[in-house]
């Protein structure tokens, strides 16, 4: 299957060849199942640490298929639970550690992309979330003033007056912004491409219109086993790394939620439209509203363009036809104009796929040494930089397992996640909370007031 005709598969220079399907059987030190960001960042940390090693990558369709290939492309140091939760979760030395880690792999991630010579448009510009209201404004200054109690950098980040957001970007009715530089704009299909390009010259094999049918743990003498319809492997590792593809796999169906993230791109803006609009140093922007958006400039200057609220579908299904939602679709549309008033043509693209959130919210990164099982996911959307931490803490515990590294360090290394409520009670659950954050959005705009709503959207999820 041919990837999405998004803005970002459609901009590629070469159109996408399938790679052949694992078609005999394998004897290797590690399988990995899946060919996104965190597939083959793994892959390309293990060949680093130890290159004698031999490593498969199974892709089900092509290598980028799912969210790595469609994103919105922040490289951001997010991450899916507030600070607060992960304080009192793990401590505030864990916290720390994790916020250090999130703020420099963004810059890492640059650098390990100039360092293989994969050109995926990455410009560090930061980030903007902007008050569209005294409500929101209140709300995102006190971000800030929580933020320096916690031990934040007074650069890391820090509140802009409405004329100084202005010198960055300018969306109407701003009253003012946030701004962090620890986040940059890449070009999502561009980065998994080629990073997949990087791990065969480095000698990983990767097969694609490969899809994994049974996955078995070691058990005494026997290696752990990945069968496929055109073939086997045994391996020592078998790492998977499918996000919101999991539920797809057997006895994985209450992993992860996979929740549908759409996209849209317009045409590409004048000069006039930038010079009034700014943007100039490429930061990435959203609002403070409950209902997550996200937005950027791209290299040929459109702006692409993704929010939630697309529902969950009962028992965690994931099916193409789940990619395109035409409501959700105009809403983005509306949005985006109504954020940049002077937006010059007509939406261009629109896709859409699925992401993976965990029943607590927080990413994990597990290894089963005496069953020869790994996996990483869980990033709720964040998974750009999130992917490349957690693909190195893999690689450490996979190649050192005695030794305690930055990485391996981080609270969500050998995390584990409760499963989700059996159904009906996960849609009604998931699906409560998607309405009660546009719920809130709606109230709040009308009444310029917090919404319970909004307190509602945390406490359906934990």
């Amino acid at each position: 299957m041919q990837p999405p005709a998004s803005l970002w598969w459609s901009s590629l220079e070469l159109p996408v060849a399938p790679r052949a399907a694992l078609g005999r059987h394998l004897d290797v030190d590690v399988a990995i199942i899946g060919g996104g960001f965190t597939g083959l960042w793994t892959a390309r940390e293990l060949k680093r640490r130890d290159p004698s090693l031999r490593i498969v990558v199974l892709e089900k369709e092509v290598c980028g298929f799912g969210a790595s290939g469609r994103n919105g492309g922040w490289a951001s140091a997010f991450y899916p639970l507030g600070d607060e939760a992960i304080i009192s979760r793990h401590g505030r030395a864990a916290f720390d550690r994790l916020r250090r880690q999130l703020q420099q792999g963004v810059r890492t991630l640059g650098q390990s992309l100039a360092g293989d010579g994969i050109d995926a448009d990455f410009v560090q510009g930061g980030t903007l979330d902007f008050a569209r209201s005294e409500l929101q404004a209140r709300r995102l200054q006190q971000r800030v003033r929580d933020a320096r109690e916690l031990g934040y950098a007074l650069e890391d980040l820090v509140w802009l007056e409405e004329r100084e957001a202005r010198e960055r970007g300018r969306v109407a009715g701003a009253l003012g912004a946030t701004y962090s530089p620890h986040c940059a704009r890449l070009h999502p299909a561009r980065l998994v491409r080629g990073l997949a390009e990087v791990n065969e010259r480095l000698g990983v094999e990767i097969y694609e219109n490969s899809r994994v049918t049974r996955v078995m743990g070691s058990k005494g003498t026997s290696a752990a086993e990945v069968a496929t319809a055109g073939g086997s492997v045994h391996a020592r590792f078998v790492v998977r790394a499918t996000e919101g593809f999991t539920p797809t796999l057997a006895g994985e169906r209450r992993r992860v939620a996979p929740l549908f993230s759409l996209m849209i791109a317009s045409e590409p803006q004048s000069r006039g439209f930038w010079d009034e609009a700014g943007f100039g140093h490429y930061e990435t922007f959203a609002d403070d509203r409950h209902l997550i958006i996200y937005g950027q400039r791209t290299r040929d200057d459109r702006i692409a363009f993704g929010g939630r609220g697309a529902p969950y579908h009962f028992g965690s299904t994931v099916e193409p036809r789940f990619d395109e939602n035409p409501k959700v679709f105009s809403l983005l549309e509306a949005t985006l104009r109504e954020l940049l008033p002077h937006l010059e043509g007509g939406v261009a693209y629109r896709w859409g796929g699925p992401l993976a959130m965990a029943r607590d919210q927080s990413p994990s990164v597990l290894v089963d040494y005496e069953r020869g099982l790994a996996s990483a996911g869980g990033y709720t959307g964040d998974g750009v930089v999130m992917s490349y931490v957690a693909a190195n803490a893999l690689a450490d515990l996979l190649t050192a397992p005695d030794v305690t590294t930055d990485y391996t360090s981080l609270p969500f290394v050998q995390h584990r996640s409760r499963p989700w409520e059996y159904e009906p009670f996960r849609w009604l659950g998931i699906n409560a909370a998607l309405g009660a954050a546009s719920w809130a959005d709606r109230v709040e705009a009308r009444n310029q007031r917090e919404s319970r709503a909004g307190r509602w959207v945390e406490r359906l999820l934990t």
